[in-house]
């Protein structure tokens, strides 16, 4: 498996965000796993340490629905200074909508690796990773 030096996982619910770090742990799928509660955090993170690129994830797996500042007004701003932070990183909008308007809307958005729908399945990650 081609591991990943840093995944993150912005998830406002502490358990799945547990659930899916120690899957990636299990599977040695990463060097350094970080987790936020909400879009604000992990922006101010990013944004902090746009100059030291091992210390921005390679993979961002990304919930819509999270309170302060939910996964589309995080990929708002990330849009706003993805040529600043020179690294390229795939981001994976985990969520549990179904919502067909939310898919059309994720596919308008270019920073979109995937649209994937909870729950995510240890082979998927896996196959998530090695395809990066």
């Amino acid at each position: 498996m081609n591991n990943a030096s840093v995944i993150c996982i912005i998830d406002d619910d502490i358990i799945y965000q547990f659930t899916i770090a120690r899957i990636l742990e299990i599977q040695n799928a990463a060097e350094k796993i970080i987790t936020f509660s909400d879009g604000e955090e992990a922006f101010q993170f990013i944004s902090k340490n746009m100059e030291e690129q091992k210390d921005l994830p390679d993979i961002i797996f990304l919930d819509i629905n999270m309170p302060i500042m939910d996964g589309w007004q995080f990929l708002e701003a990330f849009e706003k200074i993805r040529l600043q932070v020179n690294k390229k990183i795939a981001i994976y909008l985990l969520t549990s909508s179904i919502d067909p308007t939310d898919m059309a809307r994720a596919n308008k958005i270019s920073s979109i690796t995937q649209y994937l729908t909870k729950p995510i399945n240890p082979e998927t990650l896996r196959s998530l990773i090695s395809a990066r």
